[in-house]
């Protein structure tokens, strides 16, 4: 008797075990107020039980909000982390440099030098270009040439590398093509960022370096410095004025409006009316008899490619002749 007590105690442990279970799991079951799903809906205690054994699936784990939005596509304005991390970037590298500019001058007992400096005497130590720049960009002005309509020559050029930086912007998005180029003019005003303030730019800049050329010019002229020996400065900057005028042309028709297309017919014709060669410059700017997209792509070319090199080139003598010859004295 004494061999079977325990087997049989640990028989009834078991079942009393199973039976509070059971009961447990039929309590928590009819304690649950669970809304009728119809008649695929599960009952009765094995039901209740084989539910609890296999619970509801958990929700989603929450995500990255930053990641997410990128791999989804749920972020509209892609430049908040982007600027954010460009903040903190930048104050981290203005606590790296002032940490190392310290840190530098205390290891070394020596006055900081500044990086521009450094990098000009590196390159001065191989290739020897500190003496030839000195030379070229050390002359002193003479005291007539400081008043203010001695700078329109200058005020021209500035506004020449004004049109250069803008048009190169404004280039990324526009399309020279019949169906491209008015949209894409649309585009640039209302969706680029900044880009009406862009064009906006390029279009008066191209105005104000029209009227100081001209007044450069005028100016020339009335202080006499296009008398020799300054004969070639004079004729380069005439030319300069006429691919001034030019640009502005070609640029004209580049919007594609009907502003734009009826002033480059006008234009085209006032060319062909010209004796002699006016039928060859007619269909040399239009690419044909009438204004379409060869136009179109012509004077895109011209205004952005062919413009810009003989500008640079003209300028570069101009500059030269007067760097040689140096500012003429007024009457």
């Amino acid at each position: 008797m004494k061999s079977l007590r325990r087997p049989a105690v640990t028989l009834l442990l078991m079942i009393g075990f199973l039976g509070a279970l059971v009961l447990s799991v039929a309590a928590v079951g009819g304690a649950e107020a669970r809304p009728s799903a119809g008649p695929s809906q599960p009952e009765g205690w094995m039901a209740r039980l084989v539910a609890s054994v296999h619970p509801a699936p958990l929700p989603p784990a929450e995500t990255d909000t930053c990641q997410h939005c990128h791999l989804t596509g749920e972020l509209k304005n892609i430049f908040i982390p982007f600027s954010r991390w460009m903040l903190f970037g930048a104050f981290g590298m203005v606590f790296a440099y002032g940490a190392w500019r310290v840190g530098s001058t205390w290891t070394k007992r020596a006055p900081w030098t500044p990086l521009a400096v450094r990098a000009a005497n590196w390159v001065d130590e191989r290739y020897h270009v500190k003496e030839p720049l000195t030379k070229a960009l050390g002359k002193p002005v003479p005291l007539f040439a400081t008043r203010w309509w001695y700078c329109l020559g200058g005020l021209s050029f500035a506004l020449f590398g004004i049109q250069a930086v803008t048009g190169i912007m404004l280039a990324f998005y526009y399309q020279p093509t019949p169906e491209g180029a008015y949209a894409s003019i649309q585009f640039i005003e209302n969706q680029v960022r900044f880009g009406a303030a862009i064009r906006f730019i390029h279009h008066w800049a191209a105005n104000g370096m029209v009227v100081m050329v001209v007044a450069h010019l005028v100016r020339v002229f009335i202080t006499g410095a296009f008398k020799p020996p300054r004969e070639l400065n004079w004729m380069s900057g005439v030319f300069l004025l006429v691919l001034t005028l030019a640009f502005g042309f070609t640029g004209y028709l580049l919007p594609w409006d009907q502003t734009a297309y009826w002033a480059s017919t006008v234009g085209t014709e006032i060319a062909g009316a010209e004796p002699g060669i006016g039928t060859l410059a007619l269909i040399f700017l239009r690419g044909g008899w009438d204004i379409s997209g060869i136009t179109l792509s012509r004077f895109y070319a011209l205004h952005v490619m062919v413009l810009p090199i003989v500008v640079l080139v003209f300028l570069g003598a101009h500059f030269l002749m007067i760097r040689r010859q140096g500012i003429a004295r007024p009457l």
